[in-house]
């Protein structure tokens, strides 16, 4: 008897949990088993008193390409994924030495520190296959400047690391994304498990206040996106490497 292999890896080093997207065929797309394993590793590091902190990364050359179109989470499922990134009370770092696409960007900008090497590329590209970026609009929109995500939520142009930064979508980028972090979780090891999950408290506040406000609405319009005849027809001409009908 057979059993699948996990979607996710775990290691652990001095307090760190490193949680790793290890679908790398599907190049790390979110399909209903992903989310729902990640969901439950989190879960976990969350009740355990060993675990200082979470790194989020990835094995292959994509941090996450979005909803896996062959089997995609349920918007409610994907909803409570991103809450519990925020909710968790530790913080989550995003490491990510590859590309990140639409529903990936939704991870990201639920980790509370994010850094990616300087070769990463970024793309809301959920326009081009008829649908909107609603459910990661719950973190996205409160971190991220909206002038800067007016262009990209709408064109679904490819961005580099330079641009994430200087949007707030990423702390910091560099040559070396573990150089970048090495500072980073040095401090959170010095820190005070009782210190940090007050603290993360304090600057999640407001994105929980969006979760609150909004999550059924947009729930509800991701799914009726999905759905709707325009939709199929762009994640249709996706899978078959072609232009949809709409393309000038």
């Amino acid at each position: 008897m057979t059993t699948d292999a996990p979607l996710i890896g775990r290691t652990r080093a001095r307090g760190i949990e490193t949680l790793s997207l290890d679908s790398p065929d599907t190049r790390n797309a979110l399909s209903a088993a992903l989310v729902a394993e990640l969901a439950d590793a989190l879960a976990d590091c969350g009740e355990d008193p060993g675990v200082r902190a979470v790194v989020l990364t990835h094995t292959g050359t994509t941090f996450c390409a979005g909803a896996d179109l062959r089997d995609p989470p349920r918007p409610d499922a994907l909803v409570a994924l991103l809450r519990r990134l925020v909710e968790l009370p530790k913080p989550v770092l995003a490491r990510i030495s590859g590309h990140v696409r639409a529903g990936g960007l939704g991870l990201l900008a639920a980790c509370d520190i994010s850094a990616a090497a300087t070769t990463a590329t970024f793309a809301f590209t959920e326009v081009r296959i008829g649908v909107a970026p609603a459910v990661i609009s719950l973190t996205v929109l409160p971190r991220a400047d909206p002038r800067a995500l007016a262009r990209h939520y709408l064109t679904g142009e490819r961005f580099d690391a330079a641009e994430a930064v200087r949007t707030g979508l990423l702390t910091a980028a560099g040559d070396d994304v573990d150089a970048v972090l090495e500072p980073v979780l040095d401090g959170l090891r010095r820190s005070s498990p009782q210190a940090l999950a007050e603290t993360k408290r304090l600057l999640t506040a407001k994105v929980l206040e969006t979760f609150d406000r909004d999550a059924a609405g947009l729930t509800a319009l991701s799914a009726r996106l999905f759905a709707s005849a325009q939709a199929r027809e762009g994640m249709t001409a996706f899978l078959e490497r072609r232009d949809a009908a709409w393309v000038l």
